[in-house]
């Protein structure tokens, strides 16, 4: 299995936030837009509004467990912005797992598993 590749570009940021499908949960904002290819890439944010150094890397490591989850589950061809909202950090990563992978399936990103 291929590693989830990192966002790292602001034009890539400004283009998933302009042109990508928004997707809002109690726990996390996610713009999502498919692109050719196999790989997933995924870019996180967690503002100042979130709290300390200690609340931000929390949060934006529950964010990037629940990325992994979702490419274990077949996730693939898409580039991916997760932001951090301020009940993130405070949160467990199976409750973001859960709503990460609610989500997507509605949205039509990922296909139900039986």
């Amino acid at each position: 299995m291929k590693k989830i590749k990192v966002i790292k570009q602001n034009a890539v940021f400004s283009r998933l936030y302009k042109k990508g499908t928004s997707i809002v949960c109690p726990t996390f904002v996610c713009y999502i837009r498919k692109h050719k290819g196999e790989d997933v890439f995924l870019g996180i944010t967690a503002s100042k509004k979130i709290g300390g150094a200690v609340e931000r890397n929390r949060a934006k490591r529950v964010l990037r467990v629940a990325a992994r989850y979702l490419k274990e589950r077949g996730l693939s061809g898409v580039q991916m912005l997760l932001v951090a909202r301020g009940k993130t950090p405070f949160v467990k990563s199976d409750r973001v797992c859960r709503e990460l992978y609610k989500a997507l399936i509605e949205s039509g990103f990922l296909s139900k598993e039986d």
